[in-house]
């Protein structure tokens, strides 16, 4: 997708500063999903609350467009319905979406909601024992982590009852043969969160694939670093911590997102 400075200067006129950095931590977002393997060529979405929207407002994704290639202009403003708020020249999914608004809407804190169909993700959905607390990645999941089975997808709008029963206050969601799920107060949280899960999955697939029996976690140890990710504070303090050094490898590489 091109840079259209005119677009650009268009939508930064538009809105607030607080919402032009939004845009631009949720496009460096988008670029970092597509460098670390999580994008699914147009497939899957990553949404984010509007700051001073009473999450009323989200932005998402222009539909159709690389997350390579995902910019703070491009991004598209939509309602809980995924309708458009604001005028843009890009296309936006309102299917796409319904997993994302079901979450915002039963949970306030979940300012940015993540979803993912990688390859590892999918396998472990696809696992009728799910994630297993077998290494240091999995046990921070531990009393962490929903499961939602992928039948109710079909119901569309009326099966996002369904997925915020499944999601409760958990960090995260293994949606059943489909793909994984995180929310987070910030998009930094988010991210170390599904980057967390991500790897915790890897592991998982390519223990078993071995054929040798896994190295049991003590309970004992599994509770404690669930214990970890469930403190007020310590997802999110991680993802704060490694968000300035990933966008100064973005800036390092292609800034073209800022735009």
């Amino acid at each position: 997708m091109p840079n259209d400075s005119a677009i650009t200067a268009s939508v930064r006129s538009k809105v607030s500063a607080e919402e032009w950095q939004a845009r631009i931590d949720l496009a460096a977002c988008y670029r970092l999903l597509a460098r670390y393997n999580m994008a699914d060529l147009t497939g899957t979405h990553t949404s984010l609350s509007v700051p001073g929207s009473d999450n009323k407002h989200f932005l998402i994704n222009p539909h159709g467009v690389l997350f390579e290639r995902v910019t703070a202009s491009s991004l598209v403003k939509i309602d809980s319905e995924g309708n458009k708020v604001m005028e843009s020249p890009f296309r936006v999914n309102p299917a796409g979406f319904i997993i994302h608004s079901a979450i915002h809407m039963a949970r306030p804190d979940a300012a940015c909601v993540m979803h993912t169909h990688t390859t590892a993700g999918m396998g472990v959905s696809m696992q009728a024992q799910g994630l297993l607390p077998a290494s240091q990645h999995a046990c921070f999941f531990t009393g962490n982590i929903g499961y939602h089975d992928i039948d109710a997808m079909a119901e569309e709008i009326g099966g996002r009852a369904a997925l915020a029963r499944d999601m409760g206050q958990h960090r995260a969601l293994i949606m059943r043969n489909h793909g994984l799920l995180t929310c987070g107060r910030t998009v930094g949280e988010a991210f170390w969160l599904m980057h967390t899960l991500e790897r915790a999955c890897q592991a998982q697939i390519a223990a078993l694939a071995g054929g040798s029996p896994l190295y049991p976690v003590t309970a004992k140890t599994s509770a404690w670093f669930g214990s970890l990710l469930s403190e007020k504070d310590f997802s999110l303090d991680r993802g704060e911590l490694s968000w300035p050094g990933l966008l100064d490898v973005l800036d390092s590489v292609d800034a073209s997102y800022r735009s």
